[in-house]
């Protein structure tokens, strides 16, 4: 599928994976709807920085009018734009480290695990479903009718995950899960479904960890010997949106790196 003169819906789409995909899209001639938490002050800055390819649209994936309200400002945009919607990334996530049972023996707070299970898996599919709705009926493209692609982000942490990580890992594991069923639901509209799984990149979600942690997680990399930079996941998001025979699939890319028990 082409990129150019179509349009992208991608939560988290103001920092991190989600804004280097969004400036990957750009490059290649797309349009990007920016789905985020900022305020809109911020929001509007962020547009004048990508250019006028580029949407913001406040919005909080806990919450499914929220989401509703942003998918919808989306369609509006497109309306006025004339590109067809291509696809939703929906990169929003949190992490948020916790024992099962801590040094003095106690239970983590289950308002954690809600909350990383909310916005990591909860928010995922909200957003595809309110998402696929539009773009299944966009007219098909190519020899093969296709309309459209859905690129989810899992985590390296849904196969080996670290000391703390069971919610993180929990809701991680569950977006790889669904990208085979969600490629078989969607095939009849032209619909593709892949799964990303990053190692740990450079972001500023990364760069709240402790330089031990960091540490322990860069020397898990086999090569390159170091963290993805964004611009690393943005190019395989562009492969994928472009390559039709990626479907059902979850894409490890963590520099053949397996993460120990920390």
């Amino acid at each position: 599928m082409k990129i150019q003169n179509r349009t992208f819906i991608i939560s988290g789409g103001a920092s991190g994976l989600g804004k280097s995909t969004a400036l990957e899209i750009i490059k290649a001639g797309g349009y990007v709807a920016i789905l985020d938490l900022s305020d809109e002050e911020t929001g509007r800055a962020l547009e004048k920085e990508l250019g006028p390819l580029a949407k913001f649209f406040h919005c909080n994936v806990l919450k499914t009018e929220s989401i509703a309200k942003a998918v919808q400002g989306t369609v509006d945009w497109i309306k006025e734009t004339g590109k067809p919607l291509g696809g939703v990334v929906p990169a929003a996530g949190i992490g948020l480290p916790a024992a099962t049972l801590d040094r003095n023996g106690n239970a983590f707070d289950m308002d954690q695990v809600d909350l990383v299970l909310g916005v990591n898996l909860r928010g995922t599919i909200d957003l595809i479903r309110q998402s696929v709705e539009h773009l299944a009926k966009v007219d098909p493209e190519g020899p093969d009718g296709e309309r459209g692609v859905v690129i989810m982000v899992s985590s390296s942490s849904a196969f080996d995950g670290q000391y703390g990580q069971v919610s993180y890992a929990a809701s991680k594991g569950a977006v790889a899960s669904m990208a085979l069923p969600m490629s078989r639901d969607l095939a009849k509209y032209g619909i593709r479904v892949v799964a990303i799984a990053p190692s740990l990149f450079t972001t500023a979600l990364t760069a709240m960890m402790s330089d031990r942690v960091r540490k322990s997680l860069e020397a898990s990399f086999i090569f390159p010997n170091r963290a993805g930079n964004p611009p690393e996941f943005s190019f395989l998001v562009k492969h994928i949106i472009e390559n039709p025979m990626f479907n059902g699939a979850v894409i490890r890319i963590d520099g053949a790196s397996r993460l120990s028990k920390l």
